[in-house]
């Protein structure tokens, strides 16, 4: 029983903090390259471009170049294959929509649940969470006959999840600690917080640029990083949420699936 709890909070939880993400499409028009070293060194970049309601991510998998691309505004996402000039379509990630209207960008007062299965939440009002004002949601998570009850703070100016606590006893806080500078950006410095029974806190440190709407850098447990370098502010031509003419359209499969 404790593993399936343990499953179903990780299910809704990871579908609420997923949606601030989507402020890197919902934002400012930029593009980066997104940095990851892992605690051994190893290190990955991706190019992101980030459009009018589009996002555009160039990697390497298995040795071989990969662009993802995400366009919220028709609801569709590719994954292209420069080498064999070939490319996958599906529907775009949850929380894009068919409108030609971008997207708007995230707020304390949208249902936090909307569109997740099993998972309703209820505002129930506003506290001061950490010395910041956030919206309080009540939330109840049903999966396999199993029910789980939950409360959710979101700070009022930012849209981020400041604060969860779970009826299993998993908690989570996000505290401003402070400002800094990155890559030459005014960023506002957070620590986040998890907590669950029998187990060591874990924490993360986060940078988050007001102006882009997310975090520059985060520092995870053990010594990983993952962060934005090089960002350059300024409108992205239309051609990179594109695919490109002469490419074929071909069928998933298991092993063309991209490696988030």
């Amino acid at each position: 029983m404790r593993r399936q709890s343990l499953v179903l909070t990780g299910i809704a939880l990871a579908s609420i903090l997923a949606s601030s993400a989507q402020a890197e499409i919902a934002g400012v028009q930029f593009s980066a390259d997104m940095v990851s070293r892992a605690p051994d060194g190893r290190e990955e970049t991706v190019k992101m471009y980030v459009g009018d309601g589009q996002m555009r991510k160039e990697m390497s998998q298995q040795d071989r170049e990969v662009v993802q691309i995400i366009d919220q505004n028709r609801g569709l996402s590719w994954v292209l294959f420069p080498a064999q000039q070939t490319y996958l379509e599906q529907a775009a990630p949850a929380g894009a929509g068919d409108s030609a209207v971008p997207p708007a960008a995230p707020s304390a007062e949208s249902d936090p649940c909307a569109g997740m299965p099993g998972l309703t939440c209820q505002r129930v009002g506003e506290e001061t969470v950490g010395g910041r004002t956030a919206v309080k949601w009540e939330m109840v998570m049903t999966h396999e006959g199993q029910s789980m009850q939950g409360t959710l703070w979101i700070d009022a100016e930012r849209a981020i999840p400041l604060k969860h606590q779970m009826s299993n006893g998993e908690n989570m806080e996000l505290l401003m600690v402070g400002t800094d500078r990155i890559d030459g950006r005014q960023v506002e410095k957070w620590e986040m917080t998890t907590t669950a029974p029998n187990q060591q806190p874990t924490r993360i440190l986060q940078w988050y640029d007001p102006e882009l709407k997310l975090s520059v850098r985060e520092e995870f447990p053990g010594g990983g990083v993952r962060e934005l370098k090089s960002i350059r502010i300024g409108d992205q031509p239309d051609h990179l949420f594109a695919v490109p003419a002469g490419y074929t359209r071909v069928e998933m499969s298991q092993s063309q699936q991209p490696q988030q």
